[in-house]
């Protein structure tokens, strides 16, 4: 069996850690090195196989991976090491948003140290349909897919929605189920977190937090593409209005 390939997840923390150290590779015997092994190895992705093999994560893996990110980058001057396209991927998305994905990374971090990221149980969504999962890692989408499966949570949205008169339809796109489906559809919809819970942090679900979505723009707001990890629904809505002008196609 061959070390697992690094998967989002452990590419963030990696690259987290390059950033604060401006741009700059750390060697094996940095106590921060040391640290980030020790956290990879607790992180809940890999099987015991992985685990055994030598040098899984090693202090030597992540150092050689920090220089990844430093040689890489578009600033470095020398010559680049030769790495997978995540890792591109994964620096580009620093280059670009960099607070946005430190927060992820400290998200990750308090996660594994509350226990709550090695607790939930694998989400149907957290990879599309390309085998790809989205670039803030396969842990925080599997956060947030199952606080919005929440059935309490849903219910109290839809009574929010229903309690200010409004439509229950989709937010993005004005799908109403009851209006298509008749009985069947009535009363359901999917709610989509306005804001990564990354970025909102581990605070309760406030209820305006939420969007009541049809299944489709659902899945569209978490569909993964190369450095776009998520959107919001003013940002889909956006996208379909974009899609329909004259000559988008």
């Amino acid at each position: 069996m061959r070390i697992p390939a690094w998967t989002e997840d452990e590419l963030v923390l990696a690259g987290a850690l390059v950033v604060k150290n401006g741009w700059r590779e750390l060697r094996n015997g940095d106590p921060e090195v040391q640290e980030l092994s020790e956290l990879l190895l607790s992180l809940p992705l890999h099987g015991a196989e992985a685990h055994a093999l030598p040098g899984f994560r090693s202090p030597d893996s992540v150092s050689r991976k920090t220089t990844d990110f430093m040689t890489n980058h578009k600033q470095y001057s020398g010559k680049a090491t030769r790495c997978g396209k995540p890792t591109l991927l994964m620096i580009e998305a620093f280059t670009n948003r960099e607070a946005e994905m430190l927060q992820a990374a400290q998200a990750i971090e308090e996660g594994i140290a509350s226990g709550e990221l090695q607790l939930l149980p694998p989400q149907p969504d957290e990879i599309d349909e390309a085998g790809t999962t989205a670039i803030e890692g396969r842990l925080l989408v599997r956060r947030t897919l199952a606080r919005e499966r929440d059935p309490k949570l849903r219910k109290l949205k839809i009574n929010q929605v229903r309690g200010r008169g409004c439509p229950l339809r989709c937010e993005v796109c004005d799908f109403d189920f009851a209006h298509t489906y008749g009985d069947l559809g009535d009363g359901y919809i999917e709610v989509h977190h306005v804001t990564p819970l990354y970025i909102s942090g581990t605070r309760e679900t406030r209820l305006d937090d939420l969007a009541c979505l049809c299944a489709n723009c659902h899945r569209m707001c978490h569909r993964s593409r190369p450095g776009e990890s998520w959107r919001t629904p003013t940002i889909l809505r956006e996208q379909i209005q974009k899609a329909a002008q004259p000559g988008a196609h």
